[in-house]
């Protein structure tokens, strides 16, 4: 509608100017001569109006189709009924609002490029091409405000021009407000004959179709803004993305909104799109890894805090700004680099478990490290929304507490209720709440290395009390290979396996015989046996301490054809 009304304010003003034109033209010449200029100029003005109320009514159908079909899209996006089933009422109408505070927002170029600056630039189309001395071809490129300009100036006699105003509406349309400095043009120069009376009208007709063409050529497509891979408004996967914002804002719809625009626009300052391309090397591979997935499924994200233990690695990541700098692009080229291999459809897995590491972690006296984690912990609840399914905290040190108050009122209730802690001698137990034996590193208490079983090998666990003997009996009702694999957490107990044939003159068979494992022996204790008869396998533990033991083992068969 500002465009329409800018079209008829014009349309107004050209009118007026023509009219005095017409009287300035006549003032020598016959009443009749000068009645018929009069009745001739009116006559195109009147068409020149009944052209515009055709033009509007067909604008006006055109707007109210625009309006159904974005209803209509508005409601079909929503996804299927099933998915429907996964929100209530209210936390799905606020998703539908946001969605079109974005769309709105897209349509306006209120993202990324302001639209202000890409409509001031000169349109610019391709001519012909010719071969340049080397053979290539050279494309021609023609301004075409250079040539209005040089037109303008030869219609004017070289008279000063004004600069011409850009305007931008509230529909998103471009719009020239010179209009008035054309017109001025043409009665500048008093007219003394007819001759200059159809000049008048002429222009008048130039003018006209000159509105009609800049509101015509001046809309611009929507903008296309991603986000962690995702354009918005896209496909389904743009829901998943607002529930984040959505959850992280309490569903406070401008709230998340703000959050939306504030994070696309440090994206643009941070420059994330050529972070990924950079390769900042390997000084931290040990420090932050994947590894595996919950029980639940989400990735598991390790964060070794131990590995600052190294002076020479602490000074050479936190010694200045710089480097502090190059540590945080270092943890952000990760995360982004992870959360592409999310699945972001509206039942996929979009969320990871971070397990953090404070073993043997620098303490609180390092002043480089409070301000490195600090400011990374921010950055992340500013821009990262709901990408934690659980932050768990293992090997905790006493000093801990006191940092953790430091931290924790720069974080979201919703934030730290995911937060998960745990010392030294819980750690591995609170770790397998939340991730399976199989799919937990070696290191911090589980079975997943190379080797003869993988992470679809499940395992089982068995609590060994104090001062007690613990024994696992496998049946074997065929002939075939067994192998597995045993491991008690900070071992101190005796271990032992053997085969027991069922017949009642077999002999039993000493596999792995009796012997107390040290807490620094091996980790994972593998066996494997090969039997031609049925039986079962045993092997016991004997648990001689005063603590309670945890044992995890597990077992696969393979078939026998000798």
């Amino acid at each position: 509608m500002a465009e329409e009304t800018l079209v008829n304010h014009a349309v107004a003003v050209v009118t007026d100017v023509a009219e005095e034109a017409v009287v300035a033209a006549n003032e020598d010449v016959s009443a009749k001569e000068e009645e018929e200029a009069d009745a001739e100029t009116k006559a195109v003005i009147e068409d020149v109006s009944a052209k515009e109320e055709e033009e509007e009514e067909v604008s006006s159908d055109v707007k109210l189709s625009t309006v159904v079909v974005v209803e209509n899209n508005v409601s079909d996006e929503i996804t299927s009924d099933e998915d429907n089933d996964l929100y209530p009422e209210n936390e799905k109408k606020a998703l539908v609002d946001l969605k079109e505070l974005i769309r709105n927002a897209l349509k306006n170029h209120e993202f990324i490029a302001p639209l202000d600056c890409c409509l001031r630039q000169p349109r610019v189309e391709e001519g012909p091409t010719k071969t340049d001395d080397n053979g290539e071809a050279e494309t021609i490129v023609v301004e075409e405000e250079k040539e209005k300009e040089e037109k303008n100036e030869v219609a004017t006699n070289d008279r000063p021009k004004e600069p011409v105003m850009v305007c931008v509406n509230e529909d998103g349309t471009k719009t020239v407000e010179a209009i008035e400095e054309t017109i001025v043009s043409v009665v500048s120069e008093e007219p003394h004959d007819e001759s200059s009376a159809a000049s008048v009208e002429q222009e008048v007709k130039t003018t006209t179709e000159a509105i009609k063409e800049v509101g015509a050529t001046s809309l611009l497509p929507p903008e296309e803004v991603s986000i962690w891979g995702v354009p918005l408004l896209k496909d389904e996967r743009t829901d998943t993305i607002l529930w984040k914002f959505l959850r992280a804002r309490d569903f406070k719809v401008n709230e998340a909104f703000a959050m939306i625009k504030s994070t696309i626009k440090w994206r643009k300052e941070f420059k994330i799109d050529e972070l990924l391309d950079e390769d900042l090397g390997d000084d931290l591979e040990k420090m932050v890894f994947m590894h595996g997935f919950s029980k639940q499924g989400h990735p598991v994200c390790y964060n070794v805090y131990g590995a600052f233990e190294n002076k020479e690695l602490y000074q050479k990541t936190f010694a200045d700004e710089d480097k502090r700098h190059k540590f945080l692009k270092s943890r952000i080229h990760f995360l982004e680099k992870s959360i592409r291999n999310l699945d972001f459809s509206p039942r996929g897995i979009s969320t990871m478990v971070q397990v953090n590491d404070l073993n043997n972690s620098p303490g609180p006296g390092k002043w480089e490290l409070r301000q490195a984690t600090k400011q990374a912990l921010q950055l992340l609840q500013d821009n990262y929304p709901e990408f934690v399914a659980k932050q768990v905290f293992i090997n905790v040190p006493w000093w801990y507490v006191a940092v953790n108050k430091m931290i924790t009122p720069f974080l979201t209730q919703r934030t730290k209720s995911k937060f998960v802690v745990a010392g030294p001698s819980k750690s591995s137990k609170t770790l397998f709440s939340y991730v399976a034996p199989e799919q937990v590193p070696v290191q911090y208490g589980g079975f997943s290395k190379e080797g003869e079983f993988g992470t679809k090998d499940g395992a089982t666990q068995i609590i060994v009390k104090p001062a007690c003997k613990e024994t696992v009996e496998f049946a074997v009702t065929e002939a075939c290979h067994l192998a597995w694999e045993v491991r008690v957490l900070g071992w101190e107990v005796s271990y032992g396996a053997e085969f027991v044939p069922n017949a009642k003159d077999g002999y039993t068979v000493i596999i792995q015989k009796m012997r107390k494992v040290g807490p620094t022996e091996e980790t994972i204790i593998s066996n494997s046996f090969k039997t031609s008869e049925p039986g079962k396998i045993v092997f016991t533990i004997h648990n001689s301490s005063s603590k309670k033991k945890r044992l995890l083992y597990r077992l696969k068969t393979n078939p026998s054809f000798d």
